[in-house]
């Protein structure tokens, strides 16, 4: 049948009107009839395909049979449906892909910031908590309506810790005193001693009296360097005992504190629900605000513990410390006012203290402060 059609095909004759276009044929609708028969008869057209360029051409002149039925299709006013393109399928199927693809990385990062913004939330509501607390008990102490954790022996040491503080910042702050009028002074002995020099020079008849104080001051100016560089190393000393030691043992003792204030705010507040009613919300909300008191006890012990350690060992610096700075200060000061040039110095071989070389241009301690 397919033999008799195609041959019928073949040998019809195709009138051509003047204007070289073809006419119009009775039998186009029995043809197209007969070749849509011969399709559904003979092999799937979707599973071949034509080879453009001839035999052994490359692989991108393969052209899909299908492709050409929906442009026939297509130039005949024949709407394709959308199952029935490859192309589109495969579109569309790229398209969901891609999107579902897309979905799963915004998903997860959208709930690792909901993540963090819960976290911070939490965060947030804890610490409200606690400074509400923490205040209602410092207002209760401070009027006398709540009690306190005391410890005696150390609120003892704490207080003479800060007194000792105090009073060497006092020592401190009178011995930068001191030097800065000892060092004016010593400048002065210098211009004084460079003026009898000039003089001595210039008087013949005076020569040998302006000598003497010219050789004196000098003298005096360099001793006074010597014991300008005794009084900066115990100065520099005393500094770091007083704004660095001590003032981290009481930073730690800061911390104590507010340990002991949180202790006693859920202490307080764990008596308070012991006393309300005992029901089931009312055992919950105790055995929730007995953890808080036990976290904040073993904060307390831990901190308590901390100072402990700490002020001993301050003290045990402190006497060192403050033994050869003491030491070295009354030494300096009696062999400057003594005279003793050869006592004065060594004193400074004896406490390792560099005097900084004549004519330099880097800032003491003192400026550096």
């Amino acid at each position: 049948m397919a033999e008799s059609i195609l041959s019928k095909a073949a040998t019809m004759e195709i009138p051509i009107n003047s204007n070289g276009d073809t006419g119009t044929l009775a039998e186009d609708d029995s043809l197209e009839q007969d070749l849509q028969q011969v399709m559904v008869s003979g092999p799937n057209l979707n599973e071949t395909s034509i080879v453009s360029g001839g035999y052994g051409g490359p692989a991108g002149g393969i052209i899909p049979t299908s492709s050409i039925k929906d442009i026939r299709m297509k130039s005949r006013g024949v709407s394709l449906p959308k199952s029935q393109s490859p192309a589109s399928g495969f579109v569309q199927h790229t398209i969901q892909h891609s999107g579902s693809s897309n979905h799963s990385p915004n998903s997860s990062t959208e709930e690792v910031t909901r993540g963090v913004a819960v976290e911070k939330l939490d965060s947030v509501r804890k610490w409200g908590i606690n400074t509400y607390k923490c205040t209602k008990q410092m207002f209760s102490e401070r009027f006398g309506r709540g009690s306190r954790t005391v410890d005696l022996e150390l609120e003892a040491q704490i207080e003479v810790l800060r007194e000792t503080k105090s009073k060497y910042e006092s020592i401190l702050s009178l011995a930068i005193a001191l030097i800065d009028h000892f060092q004016s002074m010593v400048q002065t002995q210098q211009a004084l001693g460079d003026t009898f020099t000039d003089l001595s020079q210039k008087s013949p008849e005076l020569q040998d009296e302006f000598g003497y104080n010219a050789e004196t001051q000098k003298l005096l100016c360099k001793n006074g360097e010597a014991l300008l560089g005794a009084i900066n190393f115990f100065v520099s000393s005393v500094n770091t005992l007083v704004n660095k030691t001590m003032e981290d043992t009481l930073m730690t003792i800061k911390h104590y504190e507010n340990a002991r204030l949180e202790f006693d705010a859920y202490r307080s507040d764990l008596e308070e629900l012991s006393l309300g009613p005992r029901d089931a919300a009312g055992l919950v909300r105790i055995e929730m605000a007995q953890q808080e008191y036990q976290i904040h006890r073993d904060k307390y012990e831990r901190l308590r513990s901390d100072v402990t350690i700490k002020l001993k060992f301050l003290e045990e610096n402190k006497v060192k410390v403050m033994h050869k700075q003491l030491l070295l200060f009354h030494n300096a000061i009696s062999a400057y006012f003594a005279g003793n040039q050869q006592q004065l110095e060594q004193t400074l071989i004896q406490f390792n203290v560099k005097l900084k070389p004549p004519g330099s241009q880097k800032p003491s301690w003192l400026e550096e402060q």
